[in-house]
């Protein structure tokens, strides 16, 4: 893809454009939150990717009515919407198995599978960059990744079953995503309970501090009626005891992060499977946002398929990840969607900082281009959604097919011009925040 550039004042102005429109009112809800987002993004290129799929898209958004590779069903599937080489790490999947693959689906939509590849490969691009990797060494990451996924697509297309492509486990995984899944081996539900709460008159409550926020009785009778609501969203599968879901306790939180700046979302402490204080739950109401992909899908069919954002997360996080957090679900509060799910304490993020040596490096990102296909792959006729009635892994399949020599040629040049761009980005975005340039800041 042949990327456009404007000089660095026009690129300013595109950016504050498309700033506008993803963040405006939150921001004007919450511009502390913003300060806060925007420094993190400030740090490095690579932060400030993370914190703009939404000029990605913005960027992506001419390519939605063709390119290489697309066709009327792989512009149609289930996409992560924010794939990129910090977006992958560990959780405790329905079956109580450690499992390491991509996480954090608030971004998750209905789209061409490209896109994913593309955000991923442009991260590779810029991590290698901040690991001064030759333009040589970045090529041969993307082809590496670009191989892996077409390996494992064609795998799953032709009927391979789990123990020939098996997840990532304790068993299985190597590297990198082994010791992410030892450490989350290591850590327990006691720990994150004892960080987040205290006993108070024999019974567990929310401790004050740590970015808790105690909630008014107005606030909490709004919250408890939503989570009445969102008990009625969750499999039969997860109803085993009823007095899993007595709630002991609320309180209320600020997202800050890069990707919730300004969102509210409250903590709320349940009984769990038995009347033990160690064993009770973590669970976390979020307001949903937009995903940054649905301004530039035109189908009116996906857009009208959702019921609000909350209940988009959840139905695309159980169509790309097999046996989901058996606690997610969804429900609403003041009109705005919510996701709900579990605070785990066993959510370990693959950390690049100690992955140097470019054997160990090229490895990773074979995994997670396997990953980003196992993903792929789970969404299709087999979920349960009449939005993807069909095989998506036969669909991409069939696609690559057409074109195998040109499919790792498309991610490298891309990998390259969108890495180079957002290393230009960074740096006007530092500009326009240092200098007061962003409205409402």
């Amino acid at each position: 893809m042949s990327v456009p550039q404007p000089t660095a004042e026009e690129r300013g102005e595109q950016i504050l454009s498309v700033f506008g429109t993803a963040f405006g009112a939150l921001l004007a809800a919450d511009p502390a939150a913003f300060r806060v987002k925007f420094r993190k993004m400030a740090g490095s290129a690579f932060a400030f990717y993370r914190g703009t799929a939404c000029l990605f898209y913005a960027d992506l958004g001419r390519e939605q009515h063709g390119g290489a590779y697309l066709d009327e069903r792989t512009s149609r599937v289930w996409i992560h919407g924010d794939l990129h080489a910090e977006n992958f790490g560990t959780y405790m999947d329905a079956n109580g198995r450690l499992v390491f693959n991509v996480n954090d689906f608030d971004e998750a939509y209905v789209g061409p599978f490209t896109w994913d590849l593309k955000r991923l490969s442009a991260s590779l691009a810029l991590i290698g960059y901040a690991k001064a990797l030759s333009d040589g060494q970045i090529t041969e990451l993307v082809r590496i990744c670009a191989a892996a996924y077409r390996e494992r697509i064609h795998s799953l297309a032709k009927g391979a079953k789990n123990d020939e492509v098996p997840p990532f486990t304790l068993d299985t995984a190597e590297g990198p995503l082994l010791d992410a899944l030892r450490v989350a081996r290591s850590l327990t539900r006691f720990g994150l309970l004892e960080s987040m709460t205290e006993i108070r008159d024999f019974e567990r409550r929310f401790a004050a501090g740590g970015g808790a926020i105690e909630l008014d009785a107005a606030t909490r009778y709004k919250v408890l009626a939503a989570f009445d609501g969102y008990l009625e969203t969750l499999p039969e599968s997860s109803l085993a005891r009823p007095d899993s879901y007595r709630v002991k306790d609320v309180v209320g939180r600020r997202g800050i992060g890069i990707g919730s700046a300004g969102l509210p979302s409250y903590n709320i402490l349940l009984e769990g499977n038995s009347d033990a204080l160690e064993n009770d739950v973590v669970i976390y109401m979020k307001q949903a946002q937009t995903p940054a992909v649905s301004r530039h899908v035109t189908d009116r069919a996906v857009r009208d398929y959702f019921q609000h954002e909350g209940h988009r997360t959840v139905i695309s996080q159980r169509a790309l990840q097999a046996h989901a957090d058996p606690w997610l679900g969804w429900t609403e509060l003041d009109g705005a969607g919510q996701l709900v799910a579990e605070v785990s304490p066993y959510a370990v993020d693959l950390d690049w900082s100690d992955i140097d040596d470019p054997e160990e490096i090229a490895a990773t990102v074979a995994d997670l281009g396997r990953a980003t296909a196992t993903m792929h792959a789970a969404a299709d006729d087999e979920s349960g959604h009449s939005l993807v009635p069909f095989s998506t892994e036969r669909a991409i399949d069939a696609a690559i097919a057409a074109d195998e020599e040109g499919f790792g040629d498309l991610l490298v040049d891309f990998a390259h011009a969108y890495g180079a761009r957002a290393r230009a980005d960074h740096q006007i975005f530092v500009d326009l925040f240092r200098n007061g340039r962003i409205p409402g800041l």
